[in-house]
Order: C-alpha cells, then structure tokens, then sequence
C-alpha cells in the first residue's frame, strides 16, 4: 500500500505495508537518499508520530542525508499489525525478511537498534550475500545473556509497571522507562517519549513483546559473522548495560567499538556524542556510496531482478499497469510495488520516472 506522510516540517518518506509469513501486515517506510540501510527499529517506533519528535527526528533527518534509510514498525506496535500473539524471534526475523524483500533490496547496510540485534545476527547469518555491513546502535546478542537476581527483580518490577500504568491517561509509570531511555532529556522531550510509549503499542503487546525478546539468544552466531561491523553504544545507557557492545565487539571478528560519551539510550540531537554517531556512520557507509555508480551510469538489466525487468519490458510496449498485471498474472498493487522498486534501483524518481526507466533498459537493448 503506498503512500506518502510529511511531518510538520519533515521530509517525504514513503509509507509501505507488506505480509510477514505468518500474515502480519508490517509498516515499512523510506526516505533520504543514498545507499540503503536497513534499521530494525527500536521497539518503540511509530512511523509518523516519530517525525514530529524532539527525541528522533534528528536521527532520521541526519541519517537521510546519506543514506536511503528503510525502517518498520515491529509487529504489534506502531503502524503494524497489533493483533497478533507471535513475538518470537523466528516471527521477528520473518518480518525483516519481508520489508528486504518487499522493498526489493539486493544489498544493504543493516542496522540493529536496541533490542533488534538478535533478528539483524540471525538475518545477517542467514543471508550473509545481501548484507554489505553491519551497524549496532545500543544492541545486544542476548537480553539475558547472564542475569544477576538483581536483575531479574528488577525485570519483574518493570513488568509490573506495564501491567498496572502502560495505558494510564497519565503518564506516572510510563515515566519510569523514559527515565531510564532519555536521562538527560528535556521536559518537552520527556513527555514526548512518554507518549509515544502509549501511541505506539497496547500494555498486552509490550508485555508480550517484552517477554519474548528475553528468551532471544544468538551469541553462538556471532563467531560466524563476516562484515565490516561498527558497535555504538553509550557508556553509561541505563536500558541496555554498555557490556553487551563490549561482548559484541569482541566476538565479531574485526568488529570496531565507538563509545559515545552520553548516560542516554537514544543519544540526542543537541549532544556532542551525536555528532559523534552521525560522523562514525556516515563514514562507515562511504564504501557503500563508493560502490553505488551514478544514475545515469546504471545499466538496468544489471540490476534489476527478473520481474522486475519482465514489468519494465512490457512498461516499453506502451501498456499501462492493468495492462501489464494482467499478462503477468500479477495484482496491480504488486505491479506499481515493481516499478517502484524499478525508480529507487536505477536513482531516477518525479513524474517522469517511467519514461527515464523506459529508457534506461531501451538504451542497453
């Protein structure tokens, strides 16, 4: 289903929905430009609400100035699906699987963001060709990878919360996770992200969620990775303890360990540990651009994947998208996803972008 969304101010992204195996509708939005990198999200994400925020809207606008950035919304939370009951990892890497795959990438950087690490291991472990690198923001292998009682009690104790405050109109227990995210925000930042926390998903799902992400577990994956691997993470992160990018550093071979100089888990836009983070991955990403050829220098039949190309060809006959689902046996939602995926391969986009694609593949006839 695509679509368009501006925030008060925020650029265009492109709004997206496709099927996870199981049948879950996943929200998947693009926007920036660049080489693509992929960001299995934090679990607390809502892909419109976020463009209006004082806690993420400098990461998503910093990150699009370089790289088409291709984030979702985790199952049962934001503009997913929330009825669902599957919060398992094999349900989580099926949902990343889907927005790669739906949004037609061959290759790409991948991000994992806070508890997205385990999916992003497994993905990489899995399809080890379409990853180009791999990027951690604040992650982990293992929730739990060896918890101390004191920290079981304290899990207990935050279950607790969701239970009894999650839903509350106010925000007095949602208070206690923003505390720990965004210890040196603002007010203004803080009642942002304890209402995002109500918007962004139900009590039921963020307990349900919560307790399956625990029981993730891929440390025994990490020896086996072979990318070019960037770890950030906030010395003194109170959601996830700064030894996880430690033990994920030093289990990846070659893995690179940037330590950012702030007691938040989302770093903020005003902070110099920001600058920091937007410095070390623009950089890391630069082989990327060096490896994306100018538009006008892509051959399409290079690129392209076979339906796609099929699409193409017939775009050339002149016919139109019904014309074209028709002959291919395709829906023409699926068809217009095609040449979606067609303009965003070849760097061509605007009204005319039919036309230049059109002649981009007549060109190397």
């Amino acid at each position: 289903m695509p679509g368009s969304s501006r925030g008060s101010g925020a650029p265009q992204q492109e709004l997206r929905f496709c099927r996870s195996a199981d049948g879950a509708r996943i929200a998947y939005a693009r926007h920036g430009s660049g080489p693509p990198l992929v960001i299995a999200t934090c679990w607390l994400s809502h892909l419109q609400h976020d463009w209006q925020s004082p806690v993420w809207r400098h990461f998503l606008a910093d990150l699009g100035e370089f790289a088409t950035i291709i984030r979702y919304d985790e199952r049962g939370h934001g503009l997913s699906d929330w009825d669902v009951r599957d919060f398992g990892l094999e349900a989580r890497i099926a949902d990343l699987e889907a927005v790669v795959d739906d949004a037609g990438l061959d290759r790409f950087a991948l991000m994992a963001m806070s508890q997205g690490g385990p999916p992003s291991i497994s993905y990489a472990a899995r399809h080890p060709g379409r990853v180009s690198r791999l990027l951690f923001y604040g992650s982990y292998a293992a929730a739990f990878r060896d918890p101390t009682p004191e920290a079981l009690e304290l899990d207990a104790a935050f279950e607790a919360l969701i239970k009894v405050g999650w839903a509350r109109p106010d925000s007095v227990f949602r208070r206690v996770f923003t505390s720990m995210m965004i210890p040196g925000a603002t007010e203004e930042q803080m009642t942002w992200l304890d209402e995002l926390q109500r918007v962004s998903t139900s009590a039921e799902n963020a307990l349900g969620a919560r307790r399956q992400r625990k029981r993730a577990n891929v440390v025994d994956l990490l020896p086996g990775l072979d990318f070019p691997t960037l770890v950030l993470h906030s010395r003194d992160d109170r959601m996830n303890d700064f030894e996880d990018s430690r033990h994920l550093a030093s289990a990846i071979a070659g893995a690179r360990l940037v330590v950012l100089e702030s007691a938040n888990h989302i770093v903020l836009g005003d902070e110099p540990a920001w600058q920091v983070f937007r410095d070390e991955v623009r950089t890391f990403l630069s082989p990327d651009r060096q490896a994306t050829p100018a538009p006008s220098a892509i051959d399409a039949a290079a690129v392209l994947s076979p339906r796609e190309l099929d699409v193409l060809r017939l775009a050339a006959e002149g016919q139109d998208n019904a014309a074209i689902a028709e002959a291919l046996t395709l829906s023409v939602r699926t068809v217009e996803r095609h040449l979606h995926n067609t303009y965003a391969k070849l760097g061509i986009q605007g009204k005319a972008a039919r036309a230049a694609a059109v002649a981009r593949l007549l060109s190397r006839a």
